[in-house]
């Protein structure tokens, strides 16, 4: 928690209340979306799901926008 009120991405309250700032608020959307679209397509290759949304976990925060945006136009180009 301390990390994350370090960087700006939370702001806790008098009693212990917890509230996402405006950029932990985006940066939540932009892991969350990354993590649905990657462990959506894991799932639709035929991977597990558990080991999809494992694997979603650890690619939705080491991949560059760049390529998540590429693969997000790639996968959303060719989705049935």
């Amino acid at each position: 928690m301390k990390n994350l009120r370090n960087r700006d991405l939370i702001v806790m309250s008098d009693n212990g209340h917890i509230s996402l700032t405006p950029e932990g608020q985006a940066m939540a959307e932009t892991v969350y979306e990354r993590h649905s679209l990657l462990s959506g397509w894991l799932i639709e290759l035929g991977v597990d799901r558990e080991i999809a949304t494992a694997d979603a976990c650890k690619m939705e925060h080491d991949i560059s926008p760049e390529s998540f945006e590429a693969l997000k136009q790639h996968i959303l180009k060719h989705r049935k």
